[in-house]
């Protein structure tokens, strides 16, 4: 059966966009706040280290074959259900951390919440960018309200848990993920058109190139990069150094996401997109020549500019029935990277001068951003 088409106005469209984004703004921090507290405290959760790499890997994986599933059910059943069912889990995987041990129950929590978050992702993408008119705009402000949920409670984390211990805290963010449950009630329940396909791959065109070389290099190798810089300065109080370098990467998004969505409005998105990524690589190159603090605090200004763009130029080139597919799509191959990146620095970056490794990661981000252009260009005639 064919859906007719949302056409919401521009004010329908700005209200759902600022919902959906606090829906998951209210529902991340207890998985940032996992990614603080596992790896350092993995005793206290029943795990060894090694278990804790693969259950922080696990939420992503189960995303790169779920991604169809789980939009199927968004695009038949609306965002209201979509959302309410994905907070809910989120709220149980909150629970979960704070009271459950063991491998296999923390697996289901994370295989739970990977699928929940696709759901909460996609529906922001979605609605951000339902009307054409102030698409940009709307991505950059849900990108910063997204950021606002971890930006607040890594820091607050790390300073409970100083005092109580790593679990408690996961109490506070089951409240927070019920709130965002109350909150997704009020979204639309109307289903969205999709374009039909009978492939379950599909091989990803420049786009979703650059957001997989994008995912490996900056969620990936320079995430890597930044926690073992903060190793080096850690000290007693060493969760919260942590917490605090991990909740600068969303001060920057929450911060500088607009402005992204903003300028992408006024210079075009692909002009963006590529002028963004050219810098990102010089900054990488910096980065890998251990001007740590310069280099990196410019890759996340640049990240944080650029993640409303990729969105955009995604909902521009695929209008129609065929946009949420293509969201979707775009969103695995960056989870695909995401994925591979960490895996790949923790073997390159022990082995290798950090030069060459953050050199290539460089090289291979400007090539990617430069082909999203050359596929223009080709498409265009």
């Amino acid at each position: 059966m064919t859906h007719a088409p949302l056409t919401p106005t521009t004010s329908q469209a700005d209200r759902r966009s600022v919902r959906a984004a606090l829906v998951l703004a209210l529902c991340l921090p207890a998985d940032t706040l996992l990614y603080l507290l596992l790896p350092m405290f993995p005793q206290a959760f029943g795990i060894s280290l090694a278990q804790a790499g693969v259950l922080l890997a696990a939420n992503r994986i189960v995303r790169i074959f779920g991604y169809r599933y789980v939009m199927q059910l968004y695009t038949q059943h609306g965002d209201r259900l979509a959302l309410s069912l994905a907070a809910g889990i989120s709220a149980l995987c909150a629970l979960g951390y704070a009271t459950l041990s063991g491998f296999w129950a923390l697996l289901v929590l994370r295989l739970g919440w990977g699928l929940s978050y696709a759901a909460l992702n996609l529906s922001t993408q979605v609605l951000a960018t339902a009307e054409p008119t102030g698409a940009a705009r709307r991505t950059g402000r849900s990108r910063a309200l997204i950021a606002i949920g971890p930006t607040l409670a890594l820091p607050l984390g790390a300073l409970l848990c100083m005092a109580y211990g790593p679990r408690p805290i996961f109490v506070l963010m089951l409240a927070a993920a019920l709130l965002a449950v109350y909150l997704a009630r009020a979204l639309p329940n109307e289903p969205h058109p999709q374009s039909a396909s009978s492939r379950r791959f599909t091989w990803p065109d420049s786009l979703a190139m650059w957001s997989f070389i994008e995912g490996l290099t900056l969620d990936g190798l320079f995430i890597l990069g930044l926690s073992l810089l903060a190793q080096h300065l850690m000290d007693a109080n060493a969760v919260l150094v942590a917490g605090v370098l991990l909740a600068l990467r969303y001060v920057s998004e929450m911060l500088l996401s607009p402005l992204g969505g903003l300028a992408a409005q006024r210079y075009g998105a692909l002009t963006m997109l590529i002028a963004g990524s050219l810098l990102t690589a010089l900054a990488l190159v910096a980065f890998g020549c251990h001007w740590l603090i310069v280099g990196g605090a410019a890759v996340l200004v640049l990240r944080a500019l650029q993640l409303p763009l990729v969105v955009t130029l995604v909902a521009e080139r695929h209008s129609g029935a065929q946009r949420v597919r293509a969201l979707a799509a775009n969103a695995v191959w960056r989870d695909i990277g995401a994925g591979i990146g960490p895996l790949l620095a923790g073997v390159v970056l022990p082995l290798a001068d950090s030069v060459w490794v953050y050199s290539l990661a460089a090289a291979a981000l400007a090539i990617s951003a430069l082909a999203c252009a050359r596929r223009t260009s080709v498409v265009d005639g």
